[in-house]
């Protein structure tokens, strides 16, 4: 017997076992109406008035229905039950600008766009054939008293969701999801993580990032309860870890570095000590911040590696029973590697040096976008455009970025796309942006300028220029100014000379 692996399983299971749990707290402090405390009965109630509401407007199975909008519960409905009905979603990042987040629902030909307010107003000039803010609007577009239409022919291999990714071209690539990678994934992800219904997990990872890496779908299927924060602050977590009783949080470095920043100031015991556990990704913080989290915070330090393409889940390192009797410092060094392949994902480098994966969390394409799917999927093998190693014991290691993408705070930065804008500084006359380590962010987005002859500029002038026409993780945070800039013989600019300064004593390009 064969059953389709489909998105629905999670939010089905969570109704019938755990209907009268908890399974979303909203975020108390927002712009629209919070839902307060849902149970999952109630999430799967709305999950479908949502669906008939999406008939009413005559959306069809495979039809793309776009949200820009922060953590909240109404994201994580929308996540679970518009795949539910065989169309898809498509969650776009609510920092990008007005212009990036036109292309994303024009290039997916999303029919519905759904607005959180606190954006409603930045993103006025973008629109779709139906458009809803995320507060009153949204209410009234769901149905309750109208059952919504099965899905026709339920499919493992339809697209559930596209999330689109900076890469290394100026315009963001539609990553295709199917309900099999987001199944695959959760399922996973949760036996690695042994997540359980007596977990209490917090989104302090965004929601649209990846699906929130998938865990919006492992947690629902154990019936864990679900916490939404809004706005990441350190003492802010710390204290909702001690009013929920939260035991598991996922996000990049600088979520934590934010915690330890906030936990020196913190009153008494650190709340969560022996009970959290945390997942990081997005750039591997130094063995330091790792000895840090497990001595001052006392959370258990899980470190994964992964791609937006890949749902994300690749490798994972968790705190094995081997490691309890090292030392703190070479603990930290060995939970500082990206980890082992997760079970069903086969690793390997190319002769290049390049992290090659195949797993079933591999997209199936990028949308519209043949040539780019053939070229990240050459030869069999997802080809993941970093450089790295795999040692005897089967752990991977990340040494270097071979695309231009910079991870700065757990979000990709096309550097290509920065230098498109600083170039467009009129005082500018040649510009590569790189990434350089940084404590808080991982990597800071910088800018190396040379100057038109007999134009002025300042860091402050070209920082503000980009700012005004990027995201604003996406602006340099610093600039150098130069005479000249690397360059091979044929002219390409050489970017690996412009880190070495910055990277000098480590043994890899990326933080």
């Amino acid at each position: 017997m064969r059953v389709p692996l489909t998105s629905r399983d999670f939010l089905d299971r969570a109704e019938l076992v755990y209907g009268d749990r908890i399974g979303a707290v909203d975020e108390p402090a927002q712009p629209a109406p919070s839902l307060g405390d849902v149970t999952y009965r109630e999430v799967a109630r709305r999950g479908r008035a949502l669906q008939a509401g999406l008939d009413a407007l005559g959306i069809a199975e495979g039809e793309r229905v776009a949200i820009v909008s922060h953590n909240s519960a109404r994201l994580l409905e929308l996540l679970l039950s518009v795949p539910s009905s065989g169309r898809v979603a498509v969650p776009i990042n609510f920092r990008l600008q007005p212009e990036e987040v036109e292309y994303i629902v024009g290039h997916s030909g999303a029919r519905v766009l759904l607005v959180d307010p606190e954006l409603e107003s930045s993103l006025k000039g973008v629109g779709a054939e139906h458009r809803f803010g995320t507060g009153e609007e949204y209410e009234q577009l769901l149905r309750f008293d109208v059952e919504p239409r099965p899905w026709s022919e339920p499919d493992e291999d339809a697209t559930a969701t596209i999330n689109y990714t900076s890469g290394t071209t100026a315009r963001p690539k539609g990553v295709q999801m199917t309900h099999r990678n987001i199944w695959v994934n959760a399922v996973t992800f949760g036996m690695h993580m042994q997540v359980s219904d007596r977990d209490v997990y917090m989104h302090t990872l965004p929601m649209f990032h990846c699906n929130g890496w998938g865990l919006p779908y492992a947690m629902a299927g154990v019936g864990a309860r679900q916490v939404v924060i809004r706005k990441i602050d350190g003492a802010e977590i710390l204290r909702r870890v001690d009013q929920h009783g939260v035991t598991l949080m996922a996000g990049a470095p600088a979520v934590w570095n934010a915690v330890l920043e906030a936990a020196a100031d913190w009153d008494g015991e650190i709340p969560g000590r022996d009970r959290v556990r945390i997942i990081v990704a997005g750039a591997p913080p130094p063995s330091r911040t790792i000895a840090r989290v497990e001595a001052e915070l006392g959370w258990e330090f899980n470190q994964i590696y992964g791609l937006t393409e890949t749902a994300p889940l690749l490798t994972i390192n968790r705190p094995r029973a081997e490691y309890d009797d090292l030392d703190a410092e070479e603990r930290a060094k060995r939970l500082s590697r990206a980890g082992a392949p997760s079970i069903g994902t086969r690793m390997s480098v190319s002769d290049t040096g390049e992290v090659l994966a195949r797993s079933n969390t591999v997209l199936a394409g990028y949308w519209e976008n043949p040539d780019a799917s053939a070229e990240a999927l050459e030869d069999g093998w997802f080809h993941t455009g970093d450089g790295g190693s795999i040692d005897d014991e089967g752990y991977v290691a990340i040494s270097d970025r071979k695309k231009d993408v910079i991870i700065t705070g757990g979000e990709n930065v096309s550097s290509i796309e920065v230098e498109d804008v600083v170039f467009s500084h009129p005082a500018v006359a040649e510009a590569a942006v790189i990434g350089i380590p940084d404590e808080k962010w991982g990597e800071m987005v910088t800018a190396i300028v040379v100057l038109a002859e007999g134009e002025q500029a300042t860091e402050a002038d070209i920082i503000a220029h980009c700012k005004a026409r990027l995201a604003g993780y996406k602006a340099p945070k610093r600039v150098e100014f130069r005479d000249e800039l690397a360059r091979t013989a044929t002219g390409k600019i050489q970017k690996f000379k412009l880190r070495q300064d910055f990277w000098a004593g480590s043994d890899r390009q990326v933080n």
